[in-house]
């Protein structure tokens, strides 16, 4: 199952992602063909939170500083709280964000992942889902916020937990298999 063969992903994160929510869709695109980069304002290593405490230590393949959305085909942004808090707060990563948005390549985002796409302002009169505790977020920032596993608006995809992982994975190879923008390098 090559679907993705050429695609390049980036995956987006800072210290305490939820560990299933980076490795399990990163497991799926690369099954599917996909090489995938972790980008993260770290330098070397980024540190997972697996459900109740710290979790495994996952390379970080490209620096933020040094990555360029040009590169890539989509964009994933996994989950856990303190991941996309600190995430939402750096100026090159809600950039970064935004020029996959800018540029009409698909962003999956799971869990509180889309507090970066509320940051980037790319949520208002989408229809989404994420984690159900940043569900009254969502709504103010002006998505119509559903509580499904997986919701498909134009080029992003959302879905609430990683109970969900197997439908988000599903979908995110479909939707970056359609996508017909290509990355630069």
């Amino acid at each position: 199952m090559n679907r993705l063969e050429g695609k390049k992903v980036a995956i987006l994160v800072a210290n305490g992602f939820e560990q299933v929510e980076l490795t399990e869709p990163k497991k799926a695109l690369e099954q599917a063909g996909a090489t995938t980069h972790v980008v993260s304002p770290e330098e070397k290593k980024v540190k997972a939170w697996d459900q109740t405490d710290w979790g495994i230590e996952e390379d970080v393949d490209v620096t933020l500083s040094k990555a360029n959305p040009d590169n890539y085909d989509a964009l994933v942004l996994p989950g856990g709280q303190l991941n996309p808090d600190f995430l939402r707060v750096n100026e090159k990563a809600v950039d970064f964000v935004k020029a996959f948005a800018n540029s009409g390549k698909p962003i999956a985002a799971i869990c509180h992942g889309p507090w970066v796409l509320i940051e980037a302002d790319l949520v208002k009169d989408r229809t989404m889902t994420s984690y159900n505790s940043i569900k009254t977020d969502m709504k103010n920032a002006g998505a119509n916020w559903v509580d499904q596993e997986v919701v498909v608006d134009g080029k992003f995809i959302t879905s609430r937990k990683p109970d969900d992982i197997p439908a988000f994975n599903e979908k995110i190879i479909e939707e970056f298999a359609k996508s017909g923008v290509e990355a630069h390098a």
